[in-house]
């Protein structure tokens, strides 16, 4: 994650964030006051659930992301090409996600065919299974969590979205930044890992 690779070299993590619920709290949340604790409610109305593909620019802190209803293949490739138009000026794009199975080729080949049509800039790295959350993005997706989804009161699928690709927005235009590791390994019989 740190290396200083050339302007013409994207390197992002990509990942899904599924079943993202919008739900509407029954009533307003009261705020505290002196000598009387705030109250956060409990009810609230189901109106459905979104799915979030995100790719977080590793050297930039940039998010490209995608709110939709589902999580097939289909909508990968479709996030995908989004994707390629944002990075078309770059040689090689590296991918970073998980083994999560529609990110492996399948019967049909779903990404040679792709990287083919995008003149093979694409290069896919998978994170060792059970740690998804060596992937930067999901430091985004905490963030995201807990600034927007863990206390929202989401009126529909549709408020949800919006309100979720607008604090992506914001995160774009003035909080974004490179996450940068501080964990350096444990020793192992004397030497580092990482």
């Amino acid at each position: 994650y740190h290396a200083d690779l050339p302007d013409d070299v994207a390197l992002v993590g990509i990942d899904e964030k599924t079943g993202m619920q919008a739900n509407e709290k029954k009533y307003d949340t009261q705020l505290p006051t002196p000598r009387k604790r705030g109250r956060v409610e409990f009810e609230y109305i189901r109106h459905g659930t979104q799915t979030l593909f995100g790719a977080f620019d590793i050297q930039t802190g940039e998010v490209t992301a995608s709110c939709g209803k589902g999580r097939t293949a289909t909508d990968l490739e479709a996030f995908m090409e989004q994707l390629a138009e944002r990075y078309r000026h770059c040689r090689t794009i590296i991918v970073i996600w998980d083994n999560l199975n529609i990110h492996h080729e399948g019967p049909s080949e779903r990404w040679k065919r792709f990287n083919a049509r995008h003149g093979n800039k694409f290069e896919f790295h998978y994170t060792p299974i059970h740690a998804s959350w060596v992937n930067q993005i999901e430091i985004f997706f905490s963030i995201l969590g807990k600034r927007v989804l863990r206390h929202g009161s989401f009126v529909s699928k549709a408020d949800l979205k919006r309100k979720v690709m607008s604090f992506i927005t914001r995160w774009n235009t003035q909080d974004k930044h490179p996450f940068h590791w501080r964990f350096k390994g444990y020793s192992v019989s004397g030497q580092e890992v990482a």
